[in-house]
């Protein structure tokens, strides 16, 4: 009886237990208690921009609104619930994944409680969604990084920004306490406060009574407000991003706010009412800076995917991706007046792109890439001249660039602390920046120089040398001992000397004391391998104390290196470098101590640079050695200084080139050595030969030629037989030899034609190069020439040469025979939507027009008779005689073709940046249907624009 008591007593206590009020129980808060671990594990896949399995877990509206198929929870019925059975584990996939970090067990037992509970969300409207729910944490430094600055457009007034709020300074003028003299101070005068999170840019905009700032929280969202300025109040506030925003800039003419975040998008707004007018989203990265073309056409945008995009504001089209940068982008910017547009990020590099996509999709060509700095760039902006470019990288240092070749002429390193904020004046004169240990400093800008602050010389090499005079050469035999330069035999130039390379000892090597003045031109050459001597000579030039004599220092401004394969000695073409895009004709490529000269571009991802001369064996510049290269082996894009030239560091090595030769660099003496010697002051020298291998021998002998430099050429006619159809034309090649480096344009012409026969001579063999292209046109009814109609024509090449006109004459033509009309006539002609010719002259020649920098299009026709198969015109040789720095565009592997039975082809003809203007004649020329060239078309190359000449200046 006792014990059914004590059992009923505690049955009545737990009923008991069981019907206190709810009240009395700590009820679960969605707020503090269930949003953060949804926010924390869940929200990163599943949220209202990435609804991952249809699901978003970002707000209670997003959550009620469930899955596909079903309620996404149960009030009441945590076991039912579709998210506590995946984050409980009950349900398959167990959410979050295995490799995601999950709530811990008193974090689901929360939603477990929260769900039974009734799962009860929210009171009233939903909390802003860049409310932290994060315990606050005291800051335990003093530092308020600065992280963004601009100078007002009077130039009176800095924004500076920090974490939470903006400082506004005004420039005043105060007199000095000690001195009594009057001087210019920034003082604090303002604070915009109440901004969410950190500032990441501040600009003065709409005349400068206006400001805007962007800001947010990191993973929450962003907010873009403008201010009155100097009121301090708010005007607008725009949010829409889904994570902190970057940048926020107003258009040129006030109407539109363009905004960029981490969540990829770019927004554009009303400025008037703060509406949304469109997203712009195509990258696949965070969006780091945006700048508004001057005209506010168009608008630059630099991300974390490593890519620059070019958009049409009035729409939102993308004009143009900038895919040459090998990292992230940090910051974009255009030039003043509009025509380029530079950028730099996470790869360290600045390039500036020559900005076409002005309103229509078009490829912006890159003008420049320079290695800047050792780390990332972060800040990046141009003087209001255009002049002048400021780089600042977290390297803690701050670089000046002339924008005309993208030099450095200022340096300002080992700065206290990283700087991400900087800020030019409106009067180009100097610039502020904001570290992020909170101090802010000044920096001049030097106007009116090339030169950097540290360079004594920063102009590339030009050397005007003195001619020596002629003098009589003596012949000299070698007298040991004259192994060191101490013992150097000591000759007069000029002068042959006989010798050998050979003594008791294991080594031998000559040295030959000469005297030179400063300037004067002298050539040393040795005549050995080519006379069956063993000796492998190479020949140096040392001062009187031993020392090299340095010829030039060469500064890296690119890295790059040996991709597919590696290079043998002697290959002048297929030079597949990495980031070979970057990279332009005439600049020198350094590897290995060989220092080579870039001549034609690939023709895509699947070919090589040609080097100089552009065929047969390839050329060493400053009597450097054409080596192997390995596949991987690192090699830098490089510009020539003169020696002693203090060269302001960029991070890529700087290499010091001597007077030395071993393999004559132009390839015409074998083994033998050739070197060029510019005496670069009055003084005595010291010659010195010895074998590269360290060998010698009895039978090691030698010639050695002291001698001073006498630039020539030899023209030659290489076609000299030629079948020409009656009514068309047939190509004929004018080759020329260049002697001791004479390197100017030689024009070849002729004289004697017969009637009904014409040329397309003259023809200007450009500087450094070695061949032109020409052709001969028989008119219909012309015949077969006899011998004394050849003897009659003549071949003349003329150039200057010191000042002096110098005229070589050529070989004749053995045999022009006149055949039957083609059965192919090929003709140049304006393609549908392309170029139309500008003039005609009175024998038919088209004359067509193109700029630096410019792709034109244009067609060619064939009148096919009997002949039905494929024409080709060749590969990277197929547009012949045009300019060097003029080629054929977009023709593959396969190169320029007409396929069987087409009887029209449109093909590209593209400009390099660089091309002078100048007049040209240009033809194609086939092998196939018995072989014959088109009529030549005139090229007109006009100068620069005159938009992008100013910008370039």
């Amino acid at each position: 009886m006792r014990d059914r008591f004590c059992d009923l007593a505690i049955l009545f206590a737990l009923l008991a237990v069981s019907v206190l009020p709810r009240q009395s129980m700590a009820e679960v808060d969605y707020l503090t208690e269930i949003a953060p671990v949804f926010q924390k594990y869940c929200a990163g896949c599943h949220n209202d921009a990435d609804r991952e399995g249809e699901f978003s877990a970002e707000s209670f509206r997003s959550m009620s609104e469930g899955v596909e198929d079903r309620p996404a929870f149960l009030a009441g019925d945590p076991q039912s619930s579709l998210v506590f059975r995946l984050i409980s584990g009950v349900d398959e996939p167990k959410m979050p994944p295995e490799d995601e970090p999950a709530p811990t067990p008193e974090e689901v037992e929360k939603i477990r409680q929260w769900l039974e509970e009734g799962a009860h969300g929210p009171e009233g409207e939903e909390p802003d969604r860049m409310t932290l729910k994060t315990p606050h944490v005291p800051s335990r430094t003093e530092l308020k990084p600065i992280t963004a600055v601009d100078w007002s457009m009077t130039g009176d007034a800095l924004a500076i920004a920090r974490f939470g709020n903006v400082e506004m300074q005004r420039q005043l003028r105060i007199r000095d306490a000690e001195t009594g003299k009057k001087k210019q101070v920034w003082h604090s005068v303002a604070q915009l406060s109440d901004l969410n999170g950190k500032v990441n840019s501040v600009h003065f905009c709409l005349g400068g009574g206006k400001l805007i700032t962007a800001s947010g929280v990191a993973g929450l969202g962003g907010v873009a407000t403008l201010w009155e300025w100097p009121l301090g109040r708010k005007i607008l506030e725009v949010q829409g991003h889904r994570d902190l925003i970057y940048d926020a800039e107003v258009s040129p003419d006030g109407t539109l706010l363009a905004t960029c975040s981490y969540d990829k998008d770019i927004i554009l707004w009303d400025v008037k009412t703060g509406e949304p007018l469109r997203t712009l989203s195509g990258h696949n990265g965070a969006v780091y800076d945006i700048a508004f073309s001057p005209d506010g056409t168009t608008l630059a945008s630099a991300s974390a995917d490593a890519t620059c995009k070019i958009w049409r504001v009035r729409d939102g089209a993308r004009l143009d991706t900038l895919g040459q940068p090998l990292r992230e982008q940090y910051c974009v910017t255009f030039s003043p007046d509009g025509n380029h547009i530079a950028a730099g990020g996470a790869d360290n590099r600045i390039r500036v792109w020559k900005f076409l996509s002005r309103s229509e999709a078009r490829i912006n060509p890159i003008v420049s890439a320079r290695f800047a700095h050792e780390g990332p760039i972060v800040q990046l902006q141009y003087t209001a001249d255009g002049k002048s470019l400021v780089s600042v990288s977290d390297d803690r240092s701050i670089k000046v660039w002339e924008t005309a070749g993208l030099t450095e002429t200022q340096v300002f390193e080992n700065q206290p602390e990283v700087a991400m904020a900087l800020s030019i004046s409106p009067k180009g004169n100097q610039f502020v920046v904001g570290r992020m240990d909170g101090t802010l400093d000044f920096y001049p800008i030097k106007k009116n120089s090339k030169r950097g602050s540290r360079v004594k010389e920063q102009v590339a090499i030009e050397i005007r040398p003195k001619v020596s005079e002629e003098q009589p050469s003596s012949t000299v035999a070698e007298v040991e001992p004259n192994q060191s330069v101490q013992s150097a035999q000591d000759v007069s130039l000029p002068v042959t000397i006989t010798g050998v390379i050979h003594s008791d000892e294991e080594t031998d090597e000559d040295c030959f004391r000469f005297s030179a003045e400063e300037g004067e031109e002298w050539v040393f050459e040795v005549d050995a391998a080519r006379s069956k001597s063993p000796l492998d000579s190479i020949i140096d030039i040392r001062d009187e104390s031993g020392r090299p004599v340095e010829r030039v220092l060469l500064q890296a401004v690119r890295d790059s290196y040996f991709t597919f394969r590696g290079k043998t000695a002697d290959q002048s073409n297929d030079f597949r470098v990495f980031n070979w895009d970057e990279m332009t004709l005439n600049e020198y490529l350094y590897a290995n101590g060989e220092v080579v000269k870039l001549w034609l571009y690939p023709r895509g991802p699947d070919s090589g640079y040609n080097v100089y001369p552009g065929s047969g064996s390839r050329w060493g510049y400053f009597d450097t050695t054409p080596l192997a290269h390995a596949l991987g082996e690192p090699c830098y894009i490089v510009r020539p200084y003169p020696p002693g030239s203090e060269i302001i560091p960029n991070g890529l090595p700087v290499f010091t080139v001597h007077y030395e030769n071993d393999d004559e660099s132009r390839r015409q003496l074998g083994k033998d050595s050739r070197l060029y010697f510019v005496a670069p002051k009055t003084g005595r020298y010291v010659l010195r030969i010895r074998d590269v291998r360290g060998m010698s021998g009895e039978n090691f002998q030698y010639k050695l030629i002291a001698r001073s430099r006498t630039p020539d050429f030899r023209a030659h006619l290489v076609d000299r037989k030629l079948n020409v159809p009656s009514g068309g034309a047939a190509e004929f090649r004018l080759k020329v030899d260049r002697l001791d480096n004479f390197d100017g344009e030689i024009t070849v012409d002729v004289s004697g034609l017969p009637p009904r026969f014409r040329s397309s001579l003259p023809v200007t063999i450009e500087r450094e190069q070695l061949e032109a292209q020409a052709v001969l046109i028989a008119d219909p009814g012309a015949e077969s020439l006899t011998e004394e109609e050849l003897s009659r024509i003549e071949f003349t090449a003329s150039a200057n040469v010191r000042g002096e006109r110098v005229r070589h004459p050529l070989e004749k033509f053995d045999t022009v025979s006149v055949e039957a009309a083609p059965k192919v006539h090929l003709v140049i002609g304006p393609a549908a939507g392309g170029v139309q010719p500008v003039a005609t002259s009175d024998s038919g020649i088209l004359e067509f027009e193109i700029r630096p920098g410019e792709t034109i299009m244009l067609e060619v026709n064939a009148e096919r008779h009997d002949y039905d198969g494929l024409v080709s015109f060749g590969n990277e040789d197929s547009g012949r005689n045009l300019p060097h720095g003029l080629y054929v565009d977009n023709i593959g592997l396969n190169g320029l073709l007409l396929p069987e039975n087409q009887t029209q082809r449109e093909f590209f003809v593209t400009a390099d940046d660089w091309v002078p203007p100048q007049t040209r004649l240009f033809h194609l020329r086939t092998g196939n249907a018995g072989g014959h060239a088109t009529l030549p078309v005139r090229l007109r190359i006009l100068p620069n624009s005159p938009e992008a000449e100013a910008g370039a200046e």
